[in-house]
């Protein structure tokens, strides 16, 4: 009778983002295992064992050497990769039959751009890391979304020598650039890690954070953000949910059903803020106290009613320079706000459906649901049950 499954994962789990996806695998595995792994802790570059003597039925991994290409190719086991780059995904190249796994880069560059544009900022930079697909996708993608508003964006030369790749050397190049910026600025630096750093590089060029520089970083990872002088905003990816569904993926494959060529999408939810954005760039006053208002209390069973009696001025002045400065009326801000905490909730927690609603600042359920479903287009219970790749809890 054959044992259960063994999977290799080449999954960085120095990482927040690793961790997550390794979370969702696991899960995964104790639903519908047991597996049984084989996993060296580290960060991107891995080793991948000797599939054959080790007795292993299938493979999740970064891909960031030739000889680990050989070496999962000539295995002949199932195999999912994680972020793929253009020549991995070339007709001719042997990792192009794989199924994929990879975050959206795109949207959560573009959700940075528009968060940071809705600071009411008008000088932008972008900081990211040589030699990465999803960095360089992320650049293009803040770029187009920070230009289509018509603003430019600063955008950071990372060192081509690996000599200078070295972060003792890189940081004094990365301060002196930072502080040839025009301030005040928003930057968003391709994930936290890198936030760390222009947070570090900050500092030794004397730029206070978030006072003249705000800062977000892309995977939400709890640990490098919290590290990170001033706590760091950072946009959360799915990771848990597509690792998760890698993991079922691969089990089909396991099994010898026959499975189309896939590609997983580790997509998007929405910005934690931290320390590091904590700051509106408008200069109309008023409107910075009712953007702060409604962060505060939109977990509560406020109207607008309440921030024009908070702001004491009439409303319909407020709600004609509220909708120019910010692009959106009163209501359909504390709406968007709601929404991204109930999204929050709903992956991040197993609260009920009810409960998600009060602690965002619905009413009734009744009312929540049919908000999110004109939003989204889906049910929130069901949004769970996708994000989550599982059943869920209603």
């Amino acid at each position: 009778m054959p044992g259960p499954p063994k999977v290799a994962l080449l999954v960085e789990t120095a990482r927040g983002y690793g961790q997550q996806m390794l979370r969702g695998i696991i899960r995964y595995s104790r639903l519908h295992g047991p597996w049984r792994f084989y996993l060296t802790p580290g960060d991107f570059e891995q080793a991948l064992p000797r599939m054959r003597e080790w007795g292993g039925t299938g493979i999740i991994a970064r891909v960031e050497t030739p000889a680990i290409a050989k070496a999962i190719f000539e295995s002949g086991l199932p195999t999912i990769a994680l972020d793929l780059s253009n020549q991995h995904l070339t007709a001719v190249h042997t990792l192009s039959q794989f199924s994929e796994v990879k975050s959206d880069s795109e949207g959560a560059a573009k959700m940075a751009a528009e968060y940071l544009l809705r600071r009411g900022f008008q000088e932008f930079a972008y900081v990211g890391i040589a030699h990465r697909i999803w960095s360089e996708k992320r650049q293009e993608s803040f770029c187009q979304a920070i230009e289509k508003a018509g603003c430019k964006v600063h955008q950071y030369q990372p060192p081509k020598s690996a000599r200078n790749h070295v972060w003792e050397r890189e940081q004094p190049r990365l301060a002196k650039w930072l502080s040839n910026l025009p301030l005040p600025i928003a930057v968003m630096a391709c994930n936290d890690q890198r936030g760390r750093e222009v947070a570090e590089a900050c500092h030794l060029a004397g730029i206070r954070i978030p006072e003249e520089l705000a800062l977000i970083g892309v995977d939400n990872d709890d640990l490098l953000c919290e590290l990170s002088d001033p706590p760091l905003s950072s946009v959360a990816l799915n990771a848990s949910g597509v690792g998760y569904r890698a993991a079922e993926l691969l089990d089909r494959m396991m099994r010898g059903e026959k499975v189309d060529h896939q590609c997983l999408i580790a997509e998007p939810l929405n910005v934690v803020t931290r320390r590091s954005t904590d700051m509106i760039a408008i200069d109309d006053a008023d409107i910075v106290e009712a953007i702060r208002f409604i962060h505060d209390h939109a977990n509560e069973s406020i109207q607008v009613a309440d921030i024009v009696e908070r702001l004491n001025i009439s409303r319909r002045n407020l709600e004609i320079r509220f909708l120019h400065t910010v692009g959106r009326t009163l209501h359909s801000e504390l709406q968007r706000i709601r929404l991204q905490r109930a999204r929050t909730l709903l992956l991040e927690s197993d609260l009920p459906i009810p409960k998600i609603a009060e602690v965002s600042g619905y009413r009734t359920p009744s009312y929540f649901i049919q908000v999110f479903r004109k939003s989204y287009g889906i049910t929130p219970s069901r949004y769970r049950r996708k994000l989550r790749g599982d059943a869920g809890t209603n």
